[in-house]
Order: C-alpha cells, then sequence, then structure tokens
C-alpha cells in the first residue's frame, strides 16, 4: 500500500486555508485551528541543510502569528528530523494511528435513522457537531472555511435515534479512498452502539460509491474508537505525531 498517497489524500481531505511548499516539506496554516491545519509536514526529500530549514519555518510561523509545529509521519523525510526536534526542546504529543480498511470483502448494512446532507446544511451540521462535541453549537468559522475548502466530494452525515440525532460524521472520498472524519457522539448516546450504526451505514455508502478502501486518523488514546474501528477489520498502517515547543491550545475537530 503506497503510504505516501494515503498520506496525500488525506491532507487533500482536511485542508488548510493557506499553505506553501519548502524544500519538500508542506508548510500549512489555517488561523490555529487544529495542528493538521497549522503545521510542517516533511513529506517528500529535500536538499537544503535541516537545522536551518526547521530555523526558516520558525521564523515563517512567527510571521504568521503561530507557534511552529511540527506533524511527523513513521516515514519523515528526512529519518533524522524528529531527533533534532527533540534536541532542540519540542516535546511529542498526540501519538495518531493511521488506519485502513479494505472494503471489496466486507459485510455492512445500511442503519435506520441515517441520513446524508449536502453542503447545503454545512452549518446546521457544524451545529450539530458543536454539540454532540460539548461546545454548546457554538460553530468556529474557521472550521467552516476548512470544510468549504475540501476540493474532493463530501457529505455530511448523521444518525438520529426517535428524531434526535445522537452521532454525526464528515465523509471525503477520492478515488478509491473514503476517509472518515470528525466522528463524534453526544455523551449521553455513547456505549450504545450508535458509533457502530453510523459506521456501518457510511462504509455501506463508500462502497455503493465505488470507494475501495476506507481510511481514518485516530489518537492512540483514545481506547472506545479504536475498538470500535478494530470490530469493522480496521488495521493500522502507519502513525503520526506531533513536535511543539509549547502546549499552545489548539482546538481539535
Amino acid at each position: 500500500m503506497n503510504l505516501r498517497l494515503i498520506e496525500e489524500i488525506a491532507l487533500n481531505s482536511w485542508p488548510s486555508l493557506q499553505q506553501m511548499f519548502f524544500d519538500g516539506w508542506i508548510l500549512r496554516f489555517s488561523k490555529g485551528y487544529t495542528k493538521r491545519a497549522n503545521s510542517v509536514n516533511a513529506l517528500y526529500p529535500g536538499d537544503l541543510q535541516v537545522t536551518e530549514k526547521v530555523k526558516t519555518c520558525e521564523q515563517i510561523y512567527a510571521t504568521q502569528g503561530l507557534p511552529p509545529v511540527f506533524r511527523l509521519t513513521s516515514f519523515n523525510q528526512p529519518d533524522e528530523l524528529d531527533l533534532i526536534l527533540q534536541k532542540q526542546g519540542y516535546q511529542r504529543l498526540d501519538l495518531t494511528s493511521v488506519q485502513c480498511l479494505d472494503l471489496q470483502n466486507i459485510s455492512v448494512l445500511t442503519s435506520a435513522g441515517f441520513q446524508i446532507w449536502d453542503n447545503r446544511h454545512l452549518n446546521e451540521w457544524l451545529e450539530v457537531f458543536s454539540r454532540l462535541s460539548g461546545k454548546s453549537g457554538a460553530v468556529n468559522p474557521v472550521h467552516r472555511e476548512l470544510l468549504e475548502h475540501i476540493p474532493s466530494p463530501k457529505i455530511l452525515t448523521v444518525l438520529r435515534r426517535e428524531e434526535q440525532i445522537v452521532s454525526c460524521a464528515l465523509v471525503v472520498k477520492e478515488g478509491d479512498y473514503l476517509g472518515l472524519f470528525d466522528m463524534v457522539t453526544g455523551a449521553s448516546s455513547r456505549n450504545q452502539g450508535n458509533g457502530k450504526k453510523l459506521l456501518s451505514s457510511i462504509l455501506k455508502w463508500g462502497k455503493q460509491e465505488g470507494a475501495h478502501y476506507a481510511y481514518l486518523q485516530v489518537v492512540n488514546t483514545n481506547k472506545p474508537a479504536m475498538q470500535l474501528y478494530a470490530q469493522f477489520g480496521y488495521q493500522e498502517i502507519y502513525h503520526y505525531w506531533y513536535r511543539v515547543q509549547d502546549q499552545h491550545d489548539f482546538p481539535e475537530a
């Protein structure tokens, strides 16, 4: 499996408001909303000296009013970047598992209460996401901007139970790959099978739309989510983490 291809697709599916390429690295800027959209991604090899590249990135992020954040994968370019950052005092945060599922040989069903909303309902879906996340329905305007910038086809999904929306997720399809983002179940509706019903319905839709693989990103400490994905057969294909100098409070979608 081409890990770098999946990484590229995942970056496309969670875009930044601005980005620049710097000697094989991708620098992303999104007004400080999520580390994913405001970080240096060392995806390709370059020619410049690594410590000087790090220093230049720090200066660029300073001009944006953002702390320097490096997002590192298990196939960094170059390999020694993580050690260099560690020696410079960057702390390691949020080890995240990137998992993939072959959709060809799985049997999934669409659950009652599953609904697909198009982009006309984006504001309504964001309010649902914020409420289920415990944010009292307060929509972050940058979150809306990021979702509006997704270039690939996307759907906004919800699961209703007794007329109440209990779970939601963002789904992005690029080529053969179906990406799952922003999946959340309300606190009072957890441990009742709602996440499983929603995910089953999403995977069924993806198969019908011609997707061959499904992928997702989950923080390793999120044990309930890890257990849910394992039930469907998701398997880790690589992982990533962040290096930061300070514990800056980034919102996480």
